[in-house]
């Protein structure tokens, strides 16, 4: 993952492109920050999975940010927010459908051998470790409630 990144800044740069040169600096400013505090308590650098973590923590900030800005009347910041969501989201793997979520976490619910609600953690540690990146935890975790609910 870092390579890929230091190479797509690298390609930015010598094409000028100012978005993509400080969006992707602003994403391995992240991913230091995140071998700093690892370095801190004695892990190693930050794994593959840690950086698709980083990147969807990232993204989330922006959408965010894009609603308020857009709620406040300013659309253009919303849309350099957009931009940045592009650029970020270009090197996370494809996110899961609503359908594919729902079939993983049905798949993960019957092979923890969930009983109830009050086995929602063990459900959501399987899924977080399997498909980091690959969905968003929070609907996921809706959806988890919702099968679990149903037992």
């Amino acid at each position: 993952m870092r390579e890929t990144i230091n190479e797509a800044l690298k390609t930015a740069m010598k094409a000028k492109e100012a978005r993509r040169v400080s969006t992707l600096r602003l994403v391995q400013a992240a991913i230091k920050e995140r071998d700093i505090a690892n370095r801190g308590v004695g892990k190693d650098a930050a794994s593959d999975d840690e950086v698709l973590q980083i990147l969807a923590k990232m993204v989330k900030q922006r959408e965010e940010s894009a609603k308020i800005y857009e709620d406040a009347g300013r659309p253009e910041l919303a849309a350099q927010e957009r931009e940045e969501i592009a650029i970020i989201a270009g090197f996370q793997p494809e996110q899961f459908s609503e359908e594919k979520v729902r079939a993983v976490t049905a798949e993960v619910i019957a092979e923890v051998g969930a009983q109830g609600i009050r086995d929602m953690g063990k459900c959501m540690a399987v899924l977080k470790e399997r498909y980091a990146g690959q969905m968003d935890f929070a609907k996921a975790s809706a959806v988890l409630k919702e099968l679990l609910s149903a037992l």
